[in-house]
Parts: structure tokens; sequence; C-alpha cells
């Protein structure tokens, strides 16, 4: 029977990790905040269990793992971070890891989870995935690596449906980009609202575990409704 999670050993190193994250994203805008990071957390962990009940013990997703990368998956966000801090994520979380092994007598770095959890923090983001595509470097990790998938889907639904529509008009406002232009307007490109049509919607069919499937449907419904409304309400009759 596998061990109950967390031990003591592992909340120690997820609380360690929750406060870094905490004092990291205070720095942010509400579209990329602590909050943002715990929605995240609670609907990896939900789907790493969901799909624990489909998969032979020793492919099931490790828990540890999904909940560290998904605390710390924003904390070198290329948005809000150089190019020079994001590049290498498992060179500036060993110092993280190594002093949460000295505190918590669970080591991470030698046990080779750090350096996992560093790969799923640098390819969780939807815009490296396209890269990656483009390029022709999908590899077998990235198929195949459930703690990755389990923290790409509570990504991603969490910019979809309710959340995701708070999240858009925040960053649109934080950003100083218009919520909704005129079609044809020279700042419509950009608009919170076209955000929708480049990336919002697409999501539903680009996720990759089942239960995550299944939530992604009600959301996307909803950004549907609530495209539809704002169009409505734009062209109102008199």
């Amino acid at each position: 029977m596998a061990a109950e999670y967390p031990s003591k050993e592992e909340a120690m190193v997820v609380a360690a990790a929750e406060e870094l994250m905490v004092k990291t994203m205070a720095r942010y805008d509400p579209s990329h905040d602590a909050f943002h990071v715990q929605r995240v957390r609670k609907t990896a962990l939900q789907l790493a269990r969901t799909v624990c009940e489909t998969l032979p013990e020793d492919k099931r997703p490790d828990l540890l793992v999904v909940e560290l990368a998904a605390l710390l998956h924003d904390v070198l966000d290329k948005k809000y971070v150089s190019a020079e801090e994001a590049a290498d994520p498992y060179t500036f979380f060993r110092p993280f890891f190594e002093k949460a092994a000295l505190e918590s007598g669970l080591d991470l770095v030698k046990d080779g989870r750090a350096r996992l959890i560093a790969r799923i923090v640098e390819n969780v983001s939807w815009s490296t995935e396209k890269k990656l595509i483009a390029a022709g470097k999908i590899d077998d990790w990235y198929r195949s690596c459930v703690e990755l998938h389990c923290v790409q889907d509570a990504d991603r639904l969490d910019a979809i449906g309710a959340f995701g529509i708070l999240r858009c008009a925040a960053y649109s406002a934080a950003t100083n980009h218009a919520l909704h232009t005129p079609e044809g307007d020279p700042a419509h490109e950009s608009s919170a609202i076209q955000h929708f049509y480049d990336k919002l919607l697409h999501i539903k069919d680009h996720l990759k575990t089942e239960p995550g499937k299944k939530l992604a449907g009600k959301r996307h419904q909803l950004m549907l409704d609530f495209l539809h409304a704002v169009e409505d309400e734009y062209n109102v009759q008199s």
C-alpha cells in the first residue's frame, strides 16, 4: 500500500515552495498572482489523483512532483522575469531544493526529482509548447510525462471559464491594452476580446488528461456565452 501523501518531510518542502511562490508572485499583477497558483495547485493535484485511479501503480504520477511543479510553475514566467533568469530553471531552483533538503531531510536533488520539477516548469507554458511543435521538438518525455500533463492542464483550465475571463481582463488592464474595440481599430489585435480567439478558445482541444478534458467543456461554453453577450451588448439596437 502506498504511503499517504504528503509525509511530514514532503509537507515541509511543499511549505517552503509555497513561501517562495507567495513572495515571488507578490511582484506580479492579479492575472498571475498567488491565488492563480493556488488554483493551479489544487486542480493539478485533483487531476493527478483522478488519473491515478486508471493507471497501474508504477505509472502513477508522483504527487510531490505535481504539487511542487504547480507551485513553482510561474515563478520564472517570461512575462515578468528576464530571459536570462528564465533560461535555466534547474540552476535557479537548485539552491532552494538544497536548502529544503537540509531542513526536511528530503533530498530532491539527489533523487533526481528536482531536475524533473524544473523541467516541468520549463515546459509547462502554452507558448513553449507552440514553439516546440513548430520546431518538431516534441519528444517522448513531453508526450508521456503525466506530471507535466497534470500541471499543464491545470494551468490551462485556469485560463478558460470564469477565472479565465477575469484573468484575461486583469492582464489587459495591467498591460494597458483595450478590453474591446470595434473591428478594424488599430488596437483590436491586442485587445482582451481578440485574445479569446487567438488562444483561449483553442485550449479545450489541447488538453492532455481525460479529467482535464471533462472539466474544459463547461468552461469553454461559458466563454462562448460571454463572447456572444459582449457582441449583443456592443451591437445593441435602440
